[in-house]
């Protein structure tokens, strides 16, 4: 196991070099951060090559991103084009996107495993072909309509939440936030484990097991519901950093100031060195998924040993 470990964190350098290099790249060659600082305005000649000069932007791409990776190791992300350190900027908004994405995934990994489990047992029964059609309309329906669907009922006319959360983004403010981030993914946990279990269902080892007597809730427990986690497992891993990046949508609904509102802000107004932070971190996140995904794998079916 730990050999398995050593190597995929080192595989994981080649792809993050190449990934934060193409994320790079791509901010940096569009348009003119500089330009943008001003707006409308042009900007003086002299101001904005001594900005070039501060932010590197005068050098060819390739060694701004030399630069740019040496500094990140030693916790530099640079400064924001308004004086701020990106630094500061990840301490405000990631500790509130990390607490909306627990909300969002406890929920989805509860509500859609239940389920899944349920309907999987119960497949092509009328409970099975609602859950269906229930995930298929969360599936279609677009995030803000339900976003701003849930807010005004539930915020503005039953009143039972805020409408927008608070900067300090406590908990009991992200349960709405939380579920409606959660809806579509939750929807494709719930099938994932409803066809799990139904194909599992009719394994060799699950017919060996109800063959020896053992007791109904045994069987689907330990036997049938671990090896069924699996792909979900997989999904839920890759869904991680789907959560914290995909969170703009919800985040703007409820004005929450998190991962996605910064990024949205970087964008707008061209702040690379924001957007390149932002990103560089996401990017570190998905690596450490995926890689706590394939030790779970083990955990979850004993068939599978690491060398």
């Amino acid at each position: 196991m730990g050999r398995y470990v050593i190597r995929r964190l080192l595989q994981m350098i080649p792809v993050f070099i190449g990934t934060t290099f193409l994320i790079f790249v791509m901010v940096y060659a569009v348009g003119d951060p500089v330009n943008a600082m001003f707006g409308d305005r042009a900007p003086d000649p002299a101001t904005a090559a001594e900005l070039r000069r501060e932010f590197n932007l005068d050098k060819p791409v390739w060694q701004q991103y030399l630069l740019y990776l040496s500094k990140i190791f030693t916790g530099d992300f640079g400064n924001a084009f308004n004086g701020r350190p990106v630094v500061e900027l990840m301490a405000d908004a990631f500790p509130i996107t990390a607490r909306l994405m627990i909300v969002a995934l406890v929920i989805e990994m509860v509500v859609g495993i239940v389920l899944g489990v349920i309907s999987g047992l119960r497949r092509g029964r009328t409970i099975d072909t609602t859950v269906l059609l229930l995930t298929l309309f969360v599936i279609s329906v677009p995030t803000f309509v339900s976003g701003t669907l849930l807010q005004y009922f539930l915020g503005v006319r039953l009143q039972w939440t805020v409408p927008a959360v608070s900067p300090e983004a406590p908990f009991r403010e992200l349960l709405v936030p939380g579920l409606v981030l959660a809806l579509v993914s939750l929807a494709y946990v719930t099938r994932l484990t409803r066809t799990s279990i139904a194909e599992n269902a009719r394994a060799d080892y699950i017919r060996t097991a109800r063959a020896k007597g053992l007791p109904r809730r045994r069987v689907t427990l330990r036997h049938l519901l671990r090896t069924s986690l699996i792909p979900v497992v997989t999904f839920l891993g890759t869904d991680v950093g789907n959560l914290m990046a995909g969170a703009l949508v919800t985040e703007r609904i409820f004005n929450i100031k998190g991962v996605g509102y910064q990024l949205f802000q970087g964008i707008v107004l061209q702040n690379s060195p924001t957007v390149v932070g932002f990103v560089t971190i996401l990017v570190i996140v998905f690596l450490l998924a995926n890689l706590l995904v394939d030790l779970l794998y083990a955990v979850l079916d004993p068939r599978i040993r690491y060398a």
